[in-house]
C-alpha cells in the first residue's frame, strides 16, 4: 500500500464522530490487513491543509461493539497508509470532578480492566518474544500539541488523566467506579485498550481525546441515559473538531519515533 504522505496524521473517529467535517476528502478505499479488514474505509484528505487519514472505530454506521473492534487491523490499516501519529477520540464518564459532561480530557495515563481481546501484535509465529516499554502509554509530544491546541481555542478541557479501560458494552456499576477510582482512574472508557498499546508496539505516536459523555455510574443522581449522552457529545464534539483542526500543524511536523525492534 502507498502512503498519501509521509506525515499524514491518523485520526480514530469513536461515538458521535463516525465522519469528520471540515476534512477535504481526496478519496476513500476498503483496505485489507494481515489481520482481516479494519471498522472501516480509510478517508484520505486534508484539514487545515495537514494530510489526514481517517478511520471509524465503530465503522460508518456505528454499529461494531467495543469488544469486537478488530483494533489490530485499524492500526496496522493507519501505519500501512503512512501514518505515524494518531489521535484516538473516544466516549468516555467522567469520574474526576474536573471532568464534567462535555469537558475533553487528555489523559496521561491508561489502567487496563479488558479481557479475551487481541491485544499484540507480537504473538504467533515471530522471530523472537518483545516487551515495549510501556511506561507512559500517550506521547508527550503529541500531548502537548494538542494541549495547547485547546487553550488556543479555549475548549473546556482537562490535560491531566488516568483512564480507565473496561470491557463493555455495559457500563460499569457503582460498585466498579468505586474500585476504579480507589485505583486511581480518573475517567472510564471502553476503547482506549488495546488501541494504545499496539500503536506503541509500531513506534506511533498515540494520543488520547476523551470526550467526557456522562458523569461515571453513582457519580450523579441520576441514572444514565441515551439522552444524556447525545446532548453532550452535541455540546462537546464542537470542541473536539476545534482541537483537531488546531493541532494539524503541529502534528504533522513530528517525526517518527524509532520503531521498536
Amino acid at each position: 500500500m502507498t502512503s498519501i504522505a509521509s506525515q499524514a496524521v491518523g485520526i480514530i473517529g469513536g461515538t458521535g464522530l463516525t465522519t469528520l467535517s471540515g476534512l477535504d476528502i481526496t478519496g476513500t478505499r476498503a483496505v485489507a490487513t494481515p489481520w482481516g479488514a479494519p471498522s472501516s474505509e480509510l478517508t484520505e484528505g486534508h484539514l487545515d491543509g495537514q494530510p489526514v487519514v481517517f478511520l471509524s472505530r465503530h465503522g460508518n454506521p456505528h454499529k461494531i461493539p467495543p469488544h469486537e473492534v478488530n483494533y489490530k487491523a485499524n492500526i496496522k490499516a493507519l501505519y500501512d497508509a503512512g501514518v505515524r501519529t494518531v489521535i484516538g477520540v473516544n466516549a468516555v464518564g467522567g469520574i474526576h470532578p474536573d471532568m464534567t459532561p462535555a469537558c475533553v480530557v487528555i489523559p496521561d495515563q491508561i489502567i487496563d480492566y479488558t479481557w479475551g481481546r487481541a491485544g499484540t501484535f507480537f504473538e504467533g509465529e515471530i522471530d523472537a518474544v518483545t516487551h515495549i516499554d510501556f511506561t507512559w502509554p500517550y506521547d508527550n509530544a503529541t500531548r502537548d500539541i494538542v494541549m495547547q491546541a485547546a487553550r488556543d481555542q479555549d475548549v473546556l478541557h482537562a490535560g491531566f488523566g488516568v483512564y480507565g479501560a473496561t470491557q463493555g458494552p455495559r457500563l460499569e456499576t457503582a460498585a466498579e467506579i468505586r474500585r476504579m477510582e480507589r485505583d486511581g482512574c480518573d475517567l472510564v472508557g471502553m476503547t482506549g485498550m488495546p488501541e494504545a498499546a499496539l500503536a506503541a508496539e509500531l513506534g506511533m505516536r498515540y494520543v488520547c481525546l476523551g470526550l467526557v459523555v456522562n458523569w461515571a455510574a453513582g457519580k450523579s443522581d441520576h441514572i444514565i441515559t441515551m439522552d444524556e449522552i447525545r446532548a453532550a457529545i452535541e455540546q462537546g464534539m464542537t470542541g473536539v473538531r476545534h482541537i483537531l483542526e488546531a493541532s494539524m500543524a503541529g502534528l504533522g511536523a513530528l517525526r517518527a519515533l524509532p520503531q521498536p525492534s
